[in-house]
């Protein structure tokens, strides 16, 4: 089978991480991919904010658990990685662009060997007062729109196993 369509297939969700942070040359590459993720009209207006500092991951991670209301829990799952996508919510397409690049992440890091999952109410958290804050600390203009939330690091376990792909997933009318 062709190495891209078999990461395709095996790549899973990981929802436990090992607390060391990933080494720059394992998260680089990763980091490229995004970069090269397809966009409307070649714009390339998402964003990838890196976040590796434990108390900026701790704070998103309890207003993004304030959001899901499920309070005092962890939706990052201990990641000690948390790349934050976000597009210029002012273009039409900003939404589908920062998908893209978030699909890719999680592709690269299977590739990679390294553990990722799409964490969602980006979009909920930057639309509140505390995402604008975190915006402007971060140098970016209050038009960005959270997309997703890609945690990243190495895996504490292993991968969950594959559910069945459902009937009629493919219609040829």
């Amino acid at each position: 089978m062709n190495e891209t369509l078999k990461v395709l297939r095996e790549r899973r969700s990981i929802r436990s991480y090992k607390p060391e942070q990933l080494r720059e040359e394992d998260l680089q590459p990763i980091l490229e991919a995004g970069t090269w993720a397809a966009t409307a009209k070649n714009l390339q207006s998402p964003v990838m904010v890196v976040v590796q500092d434990p108390e900026t991951i701790a704070h998103m991670s309890a207003l993004n658990a304030e959001i899901l209301g499920k309070p005092g829990t962890d939706p990052f799952f201990g990641a000690p990685t948390v790349v934050v996508v976000l597009a210029d919510g002012e273009l039409v397409n900003w939404l589908q662009d920062g998908s893209l690049v978030m699909g890719n992440l999680m592709t690269a890091a299977a590739a990679t060997g390294i553990g990722s999952c799409w964490i969602n109410r980006a979009m909920e958290l930057f639309d509140r007062p505390e995402g604008k804050a975190l915006l402007r600390k971060w140098g970016l203009p209050e038009t960005y729109r959270g997309v997703g939330n890609c945690i990243l690091g190495y895996p504490d376990g292993d991968a969950p196993a594959p559910k069945p792909r459902k009937e009629g997933w493919i219609v040829r009318p």
